[in-house]
């Protein structure tokens, strides 16, 4: 039989649906991504001990947490834009000049300081692996900035276990690594489902 609060959830459950989470980001400020009349713009830093193994990697994890917010009805400034600014912009340092560019309401600023895609000491094995710090930056009317979100995310993919190379293509697990990572990032200022979450980590 269930049990008082089991019953509750399943309730809810029947009622409304799986239960959802309430972003971080949400919780924190009491503002909302979603909001009529917000626009976002994502951008990411590397250091180059990490571009020296990926590049490209700040505009690829921006490119794909630009279009996780934008499946969730959040209003985003196309990352293709971003990134042409920055890069006739190259001597930029702070997020509100972002901001100020594209008349953003916030900035998302993520500060990626490890990612790999192998598990640690093997060549032949795949395990994303990433920690960042991801913030955000309220514009007000002036061009000025204050952060007024911050949180780390330190992830692993797949949690139980890693993958053998023989198994899957780099580039193939590098996408679908991005596109974990992104979720991951992402639900810190949508809604989701702790079903979603507990079938991402496999």
């Amino acid at each position: 039989s269930l049990s008082g609060c089991s019953y509750v959830l399943f309730l809810g459950y029947l009622i409304g649906g799986p239960p959802s989470v309430e972003p971080d980001f949400d919780a924190q400020t009491k503002e909302s991504m979603t909001d009529k009349d917000v626009t976002v713009a994502v951008v990411c830093f590397a250091p180059n001990e990490v571009l020296y193994g990926f590049e490209n990697i700040h505009h690829e994890l921006a490119k794909y947490v630009t279009h996780r917010l934008a499946q969730h009805k959040i209003n985003v400034v196309p990352h293709d834009y971003v990134k042409a600014w920055l890069e006739e912009n190259r001597d930029w340092d702070k997020p509100e000049e972002i901001g100020e560019a594209f008349k953003a309401t916030y900035v998302v600023y993520i500060d990626l300081n490890k990612f790999s895609l192998y598990e640690e000491g093997s060549a032949s094995l795949y395990r994303g692996q990433a920690e960042a710090i991801v913030s955000v930056w309220k514009m007000d009317d002036n061009g000025e900035a204050e952060k007024i979100f911050s949180a780390e995310k330190i992830s692993k993919y797949p949690a139980q276990q890693p993958i053998s190379t023989s198994e899957e293509s780099f580039p193939n697990f590098k996408a679908r690594y991005l596109t974990r990572l992104s979720e991951q990032i992402g639900r810190f200022f949508y809604e989701y489902y702790i079903s979603d979450e507990i079938a991402g980590d496999s």
